[in-house]
Parts: structure tokens; C-alpha cells; sequence
């Protein structure tokens, strides 16, 4: 049972309720461009609307937050290109680290490249990475890539078999 005042609950409700008005118009709007792939509850409680562009070359599963309305941009995103009907290729990772975004998105681009048959997601790991080489790894291994580093050259590669 929660000890939190009347007068805090109210204000749960009240957050709430306008953090739903919120997420059901900013569903609207994103479905009108993009494949909703689902929305997700953050540890902060904030809720987050996944979606999908895959044209067949490219796959970017695109993370919205619901702090604000949608004005036509994401505000997370995994870039990938498809090199062949078994291999995606991440191309680049973009948006603030740290907030479980990037979390979400590979969970989703993981069940998206299962959902068709792809044995392989793949990446590099390039000299501009290097600032932030531990955080990488950290996602990466997390995410069950394996993660293969030539230190000499600050170069590297992913890889991630989803079916596995």
C-alpha cells in the first residue's frame, strides 16, 4: 500500500493521465509516417514509441520520448542497410547515451532482423568511437554481440547472431 499523500496521488493521476493524452496523439503522428513497433515504460516511468523505416536497404528503428508532442523527428535511433537478405550492417547509433534508449531500439532491431530471417547484425567500431571504447563494449557484450578490437589501428567489429 503506498503511504504517499492524497494531494501526491492526485498528482500521479493527474501526470498520468495527460502523459496518455500525450502518447495516444503522438501515436497518431508517428503512424502517419512510420510502422509503430510498440512503445516502451522507461525505469523513470516515462513512456518511449519505437518505431520501424525498413525499405529493404535501409532498417532504422526510431525511439521517440513522450516528454513532448512529436514535431517530425526522433530523438534515438539505430541506422542500419541491409547487405544481403542475411546481414544487416549497423551504420550508426544516434541520440543521447545513458537513458536506456539504446537498449530498447537493439531489443527491437534484434526481434525485427529474427522476424525476418536474418542470421547476422554487424557493425564497426571506428577511430571516432574510441572517447567512449568501454561504454561500447559494455552495450555491445550486454546485447550479446561479440566484439573484436584491433587497438593498434582504434578499429573494431560487432557481430550478433539474433536466432542464437
Amino acid at each position: 500500500m503506498s503511504t504517499d499523500k492524497p494531494e501526491l496521488l492526485k498528482q500521479k493521476v493527474e501526470d498520468m493521465e495527460f502523459q496518455m493524452l500525450r502518447l495516444q496523439d503522438n501515436l497518431k503522428k508517428i503512424a502517419q509516417k512510420w510502422h509503430i513497433l510498440g512503445f516502451e515504460q522507461l525505469d523513470n516511468e516515462e513512456w518511449v514509441i519505437v518505431s520501424l523505416l525498413d525499405d529493404g536497404n535501409v532498417c532504422k528503428i526510431m525511439l521517440n520520448t513522450n516528454d513532448k508532442a512529436y514535431r517530425g523527428t526522433w530523438d534515438f535511433s539505430i541506422q542500419a542497410q541491409y547487405e544481403n537478405d542475411f546481414t544487416i550492417h549497423i551504420g550508426d547509433i544516434k541520440g543521447e547515451a545513458n537513458k536506456g534508449f539504446g537498449s530498447i531500439c537493439m531489443d527491437y532491431l534484434k526481434d525485427h532482423a529474427c522476424l525476418h530471417n536474418v542470421q547476422v547484425i554487424k557493425g564497426d567500431i571506428a577511430k571516432r568511437d574510441w572517447n567512449h571504447l568501454d561504454r561500447l563494449i559494455h552495450f555491445y557484450k550486454k546485447h550479446d554481440f561479440t566484439v573484436e578490437l584491433n587497438r593498434e589501428e582504434q578499429s573494431g567489429a560487432i557481430a550478433c547472431y539474433p536466432h542464437s
